[in-house]
């Protein structure tokens, strides 16, 4: 099982010994590999009754600060303790003679991962479906809420010129790394850097808000945990909004780019996007008045740093289905990024 999941028997039992040391939990074991991101390796580790998570880079990353991403969710999970729906930290290794590389251990939360299905407990409609939008953007909210200076992430990314330099920054890798033709990929990039809003407010940035990097209770509509927090910073919390809602409902591509993500949305009479925004507002008493920014921005920035997975599948360096994909998955983003950027979402 441990080989499958990503583990050898070796690197098994090295984990199993400084678990031992270090949290009092023994002979904890890998039980079986979590559905997660595509970036790091998630187990669920078991020692008798108690149930525990492991985070950590694939063995095989390409990059060699992959690591840093678990870094990162280790801190900020450990801010928000208590502030927000997330699991609880029990422990960081950076001595990479247990695994080969730094790893992160998290209570298990007992939930539902959502793609395109309701659980079974819950009533089937729009109503359900609802409801779970609302708690997502309550509990967005309550995130970009906490006094982030205050609670150990001052020195955490750097909020000035958010916007600006992350427009700059996958810009600049785009044009630097090049398998096909994406005219609005440039044209749009150029808009969105001459139309940035004014500074606006500042908080913590998850990076990849969205249902299904959360879990959900198993018997009601509710939010168990927010998950997958390898890419938060302090920045633009209205980043996170503008993610979370792009894939909210309908959208103005058919199909769209990454139709799994939020797919249980997508029927007749659930929220609006327009009315989960107004919502978020009113929670923040932030503005959204420069949302149609904000919705091409974030459609355009995943196209942007997705097209380099594909970049890699085009160089023979990767080969899967979420890959190959993205030869469909990156035009129809940007797609939908110029209708946004038009009101058109």
């Amino acid at each position: 099982m441990t080989a499958l999941a990503g583990l050898s028997a070796e690197q098994e039992g090295r984990l199993s010994r400084w678990i031992a040391d270090h949290l009092g939990i023994e002979d904890c074991r890998v039980a079986q590999a979590l559905s997660g991101g595509n970036a790091n390796l998630t187990l669920l580790l078991a020692a008798g009754e108690q149930r525990l998570v492991l985070r950590t880079p694939p063995e095989n990353a390409i990059s060699p600060v992959a690591h840093r991403g678990i870094e990162r969710e280790s801190k900020v999970l450990g801010a928000l303790q208590g502030r927000a729906r997330v699991p609880d930290v029990l422990g960081w290794c950076d001595d990479v003679e247990v695994l080969g590389r730094p790893f992160l251990l998290v209570s298990h939360v007992d939930g539902v991962a959502l793609t395109d299905a309701l659980p079974e407990a819950y009533a089937p409609g729009s109503a359900t479906v609802s409801r779970l939008g609302e708690e997502l953007i309550d509990e967005l909210a309550v995130i970009q809420a906490q006094p982030w200076r205050d609670i150990g992430l001052a020195d955490m990314g750097n909020p000035e010129n958010f916007l600006e330099r992350q427009i700059a920054r996958w810009r600049g890798i785009r044009a630097e790394t090049s398998v096909r033709s994406l005219v609005q990929l440039d044209e749009l990039g150029e808009w969105l850097l001459h139309n940035i809003p004014p500074a606006g407010p500042v908080g913590i940035v998850h990076g990849d808000y969205h249902l299904d990097n959360t879990l959900v209770q198993r018997d009601q509509p509710r939010l168990a945990a927010v998950i997958d927090w390898e890419l938060a910073t302090i920045g633009d919390p209205l980043v996170d909004l503008a993610l979370m809602l792009m894939f909210w409902g309908p959208r103005e591509v058919d199909p769209p780019g990454f139709e799994h993500v939020q797919a249980v949305s997508r029927q007749d009479g659930v929220v609006s996007r327009q009315v989960l925004a107004q919502r978020w507002s009113s929670a923040t008493g932030h503005s959204i008045e420069n949302l149609n920014f904000y919705m091409c921005f974030a459609f355009w920035r995943l196209a942007a740093i997705v097209e380099g997975a594909y970049v890699l599948y085009r160089e023979g360096k990767v080969d899967t289905p979420y890959a190959r994909g993205l030869e469909y998955d990156v035009p129809a983003l940007l797609q939908e990024a110029a209708a946004a950027a038009q009101g058109r979402w």
